[in-house]
């Protein structure tokens, strides 16, 4: 699995008061540690950038790449497409623009973006009724933005389409529609990529429980197709299941996922962790913050 570092964040209260008061040495220092910690990309987050956006777009991605270089490349998200642009202009490497919704108003601006810049782009699957309904509704709306993108001339293989994760205590169906059409998007678009903003699952859920939903979901989407994901830097089981040296945690997810027995007496309280939070995700247990405990 791709992972894009998601830490470099306006949310943040130091990296947000270091965007306000354009101070280099934090955002550096962010971007550094996510290079040691083998991010694939570095997502630039600056929400909204209201005011002074272009400016601030640029002096981050400026900051950055005076500190590490072209690499890791970097995933530009903001609000504000004319900050956008500035920040495009600004990157030395094949940047992500992160994100393009499937509404007219957005994408005819932001796909010639793309195009002009040669970037790649997420692929939001988010409609003018906002959120969609099921797979099918997903595939609906990566059929009309997708479509528009490769009449601009932007091939499958630089469209990353994020299905939309949601909160697992909030909408635990809309968590198998998504891996479902997951399953679809291959045979519907060959070559195209896919991401999707991971931690989003545990946005609500106690912060000790965060992890282990985040390293699961993980699992069961890659096993679907997914391509890359937005996750949290720092979060090292996830990172190492991610580069592969987690088989032991695949493996028992993966039984769940296929409804085979497992006898829980013999496994060690982590991978019974696993085991639960998985048949959560998948709807065969109800969400509570205990559900590691019973």
């Amino acid at each position: 699995m791709k992972l894009i570092g998601e830490n470099l964040n306006v949310i943040s209260r130091v990296i947000g008061k270091a965007f306000k008061e354009k101070d280099p040495g934090p955002i550096a220092e962010e971007a550094k540690r996510q290079k040691e910690k083998g991010m694939d990309w570095i997502d630039i987050n600056l929400g909204p950038a209201r005011k002074g956006g272009p400016e601030l777009m640029e002096f981050v991605v400026n900051t950055i790449q005076n500190e590490i270089g072209e690499s890791p490349p970097l995933c530009l998200d903001t609000m504000n497409i004319e900050a956008m642009e500035a920040g495009l202009a600004a990157c030395k490497g094949k940047a992500i623009i992160n994100s393009i919704m499937c509404r007219p108003a957005r994408y005819e601006k932001m796909i010639p973006l793309a195009v002009k810049y040669q970037a790649n782009m997420i692929a939001l699957m988010w409609g003018p009724e906002g959120l969609p309904r099921d797979e099918n509704e997903r595939g609906a709306l990566a059929a009309e933005l997708i479509y528009a993108a490769n009449e601009a001339g932007i091939p499958n293989e630089d469209i990353f389409v994020d299905g939309i994760v949601t909160p697992v205590n909030i909408q635990q169906q809309q968590l198998m529609s998504l891996l479902a059409f997951q399953e679809m998007l291959q045979d519907m678009f060959p070559g195209i990529k896919s991401t999707c903003g991971l931690s989003n699952i545990s946005n609500g859920p106690p912060e000790h429980l965060r992890g282990i939903l985040n390293q699961t979901y993980m699992v069961m989407l890659e096993r679907k197709g997914m391509y890359s994901c937005i996750a949290d830097a720092y979060d090292d089981q996830l990172v190492a299941i991610a580069r592969g040296e987690r088989p032991d945690v695949v493996e028992i997810i993966y039984k769940v996922m296929d409804g085979e027995g497992v006898a829980m007496d013999g496994l060690s309280k982590e991978m019974q962790d696993y085991v639960k939070t998985a048949k959560v995700i998948m709807g065969h247990s109800l969400y509570s913050d205990s559900w590691l405990e019973i």
